[in-house]
């Protein structure tokens, strides 16, 4: 309507206001329009407020238009002056009135809160299996308190990375504070919520929910029942002390066992299931019951408000503007922005800025009070992630005396070791900036310069695991639009020399060649796991020989509830890395579950393996594997690698290497000119003396001739077929 002049003032959209709620609506703009009982009186203030308000808009809005003033009435005298504001002037009151009713609210929420005392505070987490179910449920529990609308878009509200939304899985534990109202004693309780990921590679993130809860709810799937992860999880919590409820999801599935679930429970960790929540997290159905069984059942959190403040650091991310921000649990005292703080792991002093809980974004408080879970940041803020760490005890400046520091978190050792190298080198900059600011937000990632021959610049990264690793690429591609060429996983190496010095290597390239005279004293040791799997009977065979091919060591073996079967075995590292969980799901149709942790080192015939073109060799490929496997993975690699190079005017010879013997060897035939297409009834001599010209020539062309290999060629080689 912008060429209608005429018609603007027809087609603006009018608000009616009375005068007193101007000053709210206009962010606290000061001036008020008083009522008179006459009329006169009335349109007169009217006119002034106007004047005012016109002047206090910018002069890029139109001034406000004034109503005719109502006809004199003996109710005149209370009906307030009447206004219509323009679109700009309405848009800004709109933008200031969604600001104070969410303020309102903030505030309603921090009323609510400090009325409950911490006898009905309860923390706890959910812990289960990878894909039971427990992002879903998370869903429902923060729909059925009213801390999110109920609606068909939530799902995996608490994981906010894409990757994670993308695969189905939880990468990194999230919190979350509700508040409940218990129906039998009408009163509000406040209850957090951790969900955690239910994968073995982030174990640490279920360690670290653990010391903030005092209980968690064992999600158990009624159509698959107890599996390995579930197994790791119950030994976990049972450890720390802390309560577990039983909840059985899935059960509106068809295939749904909710009784042979339950006797699992029972039979395997010898649990009270009479007291056991059966649930559907999709349908909603039994959600109802959760958060009774949680009130009921987990003790709420001890501590002491007037004690001297002892904060635990429970997990730490980096945010651009704010700097590092800490999710903290209080056991006593309570924190408040403007408190200074000091930190017992490295003794610096913080001033807080801000301290408030998740609800479930971020929701700023007074004062975070002894048996709460929230998150602070500091003014000026921390700027390194590194001085956040995990099991840190924060307490008041001047208190370092008087209160005891908590035991802390074990730390977390890379299992896994990558190079990582960009596909193109006038890229390495921004990869670098990219691979930092991921680095930042995964504590459990290590980092160091690497560079190789063949690949240039790049970096050696340690990850918890083989999915960890793959998280780890899809993030930097989905997030910072950076492609990267991984090499293949390995693990690293002791070496014990023949002084007594001990040395660990995780880059195969540095690890010594086998006529290295050092090397012949010395004592090689590699990483073992003590690997606990879940499977069906049926399948315990198959299992069995693919531990046994792996070079395992078998430690028990238990039966349960007639058809499933936990296996324990010791297992080097290095056969996880080379798919051993991809053979298990193979061999059992999908139906075997696979958790591990760390058995220390062993003693093992360990070498080292190269690839060579032309006697060259290819760094970026080096491997150090137990010489039961050099044969196999010898030949593997010369024939995938001849299928990845190029041919040349010359011939290129392929070799795998373990130390002075070729393991494995292929050829790849040069372009060849037919030299003898011009003769027809020539003698042999004239036919060798050609053959043999060019033969010289291409001996030449090798002694000089270089093969060059592009990226896109390592891409493809090393990425698994």
């Amino acid at each position: 309507m912008r060429g209608a002049p005429g018609l603007q003032g027809l087609m603006r959209p009018c608000l009616r206001l009375p005068p007193r709620a101007l000053p709210l609506l206009l962010n606290r703009t000061a001036f008020t329009v008083s009522s008179s009982s006459s009329s006169s009186s009335s349109s007169s203030s009217s006119k002034r407020a106007i004047s005012r308000f016109s002047r206090l808009m910018p002069h890029s809005q139109p001034p406000a238009r004034q109503l005719p003033p109502p006809p004199p009435s003996s109710s005149s005298s209370t009906n307030p002056a009447v206004f219509v504001l323009s679109r700009g002037q309405r848009c800004h009151a709109s933008t200031t009135a969604s600001g104070g009713i969410r303020n309102k609210k903030a505030s309603d929420l921090e009323q609510r809160i400090a009325a409950i005392p911490i006898e009905r505070y309860r923390n706890f987490c959910i812990v289960a299996h990878i894909d039971h179910g427990k992002s879903t449920l998370s869903d429902r529990l923060l729909e059925y308190t009213g801390t999110i609308s109920a609606g068909d878009g939530n799902k995996q509200v608490l994981d906010k990375l894409d990757v994670e939304r993308e695969r189905g899985i939880t990468v990194k534990a999230q919190t979350c504070t509700m508040l409940y109202r218990y129906p039998r004693d009408g009163l509000d309780y406040l209850l957090h919520l951790v969900d955690t990921p239910g994968h073995v590679d982030f174990r640490a993130e279920v360690t670290r929910s653990y010391a903030s809860c005092g209980g968690a709810l064992l999600l158990v799937d009624a159509s698959q029942g107890v599996q390995a992860q579930t197994v790791a999880n119950f030994y976990l919590a049972f450890a720390q002390g802390l309560t577990l409820v039983p909840v059985v999801n899935k059960v509106d599935l068809p295939t749904a066992d909710v009784e042979r679930a339950l006797g699992q429970l029972e039979s395997v960790f010898d649990m009270d299931t009479s007291k056991a929540v059966r649930v559907s997290a999709k349908t909603g159905q039994g959600i109802d019951k959760v958060l009774p069984a949680v009130v009921e059942l987990i003790p709420h959190p001890i501590g002491d408000a007037e004690k001297p403040l002892r904060m635990l650091l429970v997990d730490s991310w980096y945010d651009t503007f704010r700097g590092v921000v800490l999710l903290v649990r209080v056991f006593d005292g309570q924190v408040r922005a403007g408190d200074k703080l000091v930190s017992f792991a490295t003794g610096q002093e913080y001033t807080v800025g801000e301290v408030g809980i998740q609800y479930p974004g971020q929701v700023a408080q007074t004062a975070l009070r002894a048996g709460q879970v929230g998150y602070i940041f500091f003014s000026p803020g921390m700027k390194r992630i590194q001085d956040a760490k995990m099991g840190d005890t924060f307490t008041k400046v001047g208190a370092l005396g008087v209160v005891e520091p908590y035991p802390g978190f074990e730390e977390t050792k890379p299992m896994v070791f990558v190079a990582a190298f960009p596909t193109d080198q006038a890229d390495y900059s921004k990869l670098a900036d990219s691979i930092g600011q991921l680095v930042l937000n995964d504590r459990s990632v290590t980092l160091q310069k690497d560079h190789s021959e063949a690949l240039g610049a790049g970096w050696r990264l340690g990850f918890l695991g083989s999915l960890h690793c793959s998280v780890f690429q899809d993030r930097l591609r989905q997030e910072h639009g950076a492609d990267v060429i991984i090499t293949e996983p390995s693990v690293p190496t002791k070496i014990v020399w023949g002084n007594g010095k001990e040395s660990v290597v995780t880059n195969p390239a540095e690890f010594p060649e086998t006529d290295d005279h050092r090397l012949q004293r010395a004592t090689l040791y590699e990483p073992f796991v003590r690997a606990t799997m879940t499977l069906p009977g049926e399948y315990l065979g198959r299992v069995i020989e693919i531990c046994e091919a792996a070079r395992g060591l078998q430690k028990s073996i238990e039966f349960f509830h007639a058809t499933q079967v936990i296996l324990i075995y010791e297992l080097p590292t290095a056969s996880l890395v080379d798919d051993l969980f991809g053979k298990l799901k193979g061999a059992t149709k999908g139906y075997a579950t696979l958790d591990y942790e760390d058995a220390g080192w062993r003693q093992s015939h360990l070498v080292k393996m190269n690839l060579l073109v032309n006697k060259a060799p290819v760094d970026a490929v080096a491997r150090v594997v137990h010489n039961s496997v050099v044969d196999r993975l010898g030949r593997q690699w010369v024939e995938k690698f001849k299928e990845h190079v190029d041919r040349q005017m010359f011939e290129v010879i392929i070799q795998a290497t373990a130390g002075r013997r070729i393991v494995a060897r292929e050829t790849i035939k040069p372009f060849r000119k037919d030299v003898l297409a011009k003769l027809h009834a020539s003698d042999i001599g004239r036919r060798r003396k050609l053959l043999d010209k060019q033969k010289a020539g291409r001996k030449r062309l090798r002694a000089v001739g270089n093969v060059v290999i592009d990226q896109e060629s390592f891409q493809k080689f090393l990425t698994k077929s």
